[in-house]
């Protein structure tokens, strides 16, 4: 591989890691295929396709090695896999090879349509295809009971329309903290959409983390005070959406933390 070669795909192989390990699903099996690649790539250079760029190229030659040969990799055990990583790995681990592909190709690396149908070797039809399949594979399995901490009636009920629609259930609208705490203790949601300055004066924030402290479940602020939460100063949400607000946003959010199934860390 010559230098030029080399320097090219250096600045993608961190992200072609990242991509393999989610797609095998663990660390050592996927640095395995890449390293499988770039063995390739020494070997003759003549397989690696630029037409389309560097990083494309890269992507591509993986994808050639994945769906055509079987590599043992070491058997080591992972160490460092986060609870989030394995879940999404879980959940991907039920969609069909192509759907998961082109979802992470898509999602995690960040290729348009017709990107990743190169990759692929598909269509952009049929990546589409496997990408709504995908999406519907993951709605599927990550349905659940919703609770909204919100003391504004519009905004509850567009947050309401927003959940029915992705196929989840609100189980109650609390407008106080005391209201939020003893709703999600009477019905132990899967998911917490919250304000921050709710009716009486109380705390969104003081909810969730009496909410935090008896259940795990993920959170999504939606709040006109971002910075009461962007300090820097304590353990900061990782969804975090500022109000006027774009239901796309919240619909990604909700899609995002319940795929990852992360959890909201509010210090005291």
């Amino acid at each position: 591989m010559s230098g030029s070669l080399s320097q090219e795909i250096a600045p993608h192989l961190p992200y072609l890691r990242r991509y393999a390990r989610a797609l095998a699903g663990s660390q050592s099996s996927g640095d395995t295929y890449v390293r499988a690649c770039l063995q390739a790539l020494v070997a003759d250079p003549s397989c690696f396709e630029m037409t389309n760029g560097a990083k494309i190229g890269l992507y591509r030659l993986f994808h050639v090695l994945w769906n055509g040969t079987s590599i043992s990799s070491p058997g080591q055990a992972d160490g460092g896999v986060s609870v989030f990583e394995q879940t999404a790995q879980q959940r991907l681990a039920s969609m069909t090879p192509e759907s998961r592909q082109t979802l992470l190709l898509t999602t995690l690396e960040g290729f348009r349509a017709d990107e990743a149908a190169h990759i692929v070797g598909k269509t952009e039809a049929e990546v589409r295809e496997l990408i709504s399949s995908a999406i519907a594979d993951i709605d599927e399995q990550t349905r659940t009971q919703v609770l909204i901490i919100e003391d504004e009636p519009l905004i509850s009920m567009d947050l309401a329309d927003i959940v029915d629609g992705l196929g989840h259930r609100v189980t109650a609208v609390a407008r106080t903290a005391s209201e939020a705490v003893q709703a999600a203790q009477k019905d132990k949601p899967g998911l917490v959409l919250a304000d921050i300055q709710l009716a009486d004066g109380s705390s969104g924030i003081d909810a969730v983390k009496n909410i935090l402290s008896d259940l795990t479940v993920p959170v999504i602020f939606i709040t006109s005070f971002p910075e009461r939460l962007l300090t820097g100063e304590r353990p900061e949400p990782t969804f975090l959406i500022t109000k006027p607000f774009d239901p796309n946003t919240v619909k990604a959010a909700i899609s995002q933390a319940l795929f990852f199934n992360s959890t909201a860390s509010i210090a005291a």
